[in-house]
């Protein structure tokens, strides 16, 4: 019974199709992430991938074909990633691979090397027939040191996939995130509070909320 239980819960968290993490599972990887940027300050990075012209692919050749498509394109993508990755179907023809301690300096370098990979691919979806595709891939960082949402998260970089779409396709954007440096002080100071579970930063502070917030604990005057 408890094997049973087991298999229906993995597959609670998995798409059908590509055996990859489903939207569920996606989301709930999101908060997690989300929990230890905030606690840490630790780089993660979110990116919304999606196939050039799907439309025409079943349109041509048929929704299996389609479906054949999609199944080595999420196999590509997890070929692509690390274990600790993940990667998930989140709709259609759009996939999402989430990134933590992903360093800013080598998130575009991934992505290229995903829309690369897709862009290499041969998929056979009949006798003597081959389709190669393309993808358009945006992303995101999550703010450093702030309590940010699932929702805000996703559509910052889907703001960077719409904008590799009208752009020409095949190509990758990422929301970069300043580099912020302070002490180990002033990260007690400002951030102690987490620790304890007490409420965190919400992304919508301004930023000159926040620079004021860090010249009072540079100087220690809170209010």
């Amino acid at each position: 019974m408890q094997a049973v239980i087991d298999a229906l819960c993995e597959l609670s968290l998995k798409d059908p199709l590509t055996g990859l993490a489903n939207r569920r599972h996606f989301r709930a990887v999101l908060e997690r992430a989300i929990d230890v940027v905030a606690r840490s300050g630790e780089s993660a990075l979110l990116l919304m991938l999606d196939i050039d012209h799907f439309k025409k692919i079943n349109d041509t050749y048929g929704h299996l074909a389609g479906d054949q498509v999609l199944q080595a394109t999420g196999k590509c993508l997890a070929g692509c990633v690390r274990p600790m990755d993940t990667v998930a179907r989140y709709g259609g023809e759009e996939f999402a691979v989430v990134m933590p301690n992903c360093q800013v300096s080598f998130g575009e370098t991934v992505a290229e090397r995903i829309r690369r990979a897709v862009e290499t691919l041969v998929i056979s979806v009949a006798p003597s027939v081959n389709v190669r595709i393309t993808a358009s891939i945006g992303g995101a960082y999550a703010p450093e040191w702030v309590r940010s949402t699932s929702n805000l998260w996703t559509e910052r970089a889907d703001v960077q996939l719409y904008r590799a779409k009208a752009e020409g396709r095949n190509r990758v954007f990422i929301d970069q995130q300043p580099v912020v440096s302070v002490s180990a002080e002033e990260k007690h100071l400002l951030f102690g509070h987490l620790a304890l579970g007490e409420p965190a930063w919400i992304e919508s502070l301004s930023s000159d909320t926040i620079v004021a917030t860090q010249s009072s604990a540079a100087t220690g005057k809170f209010q």
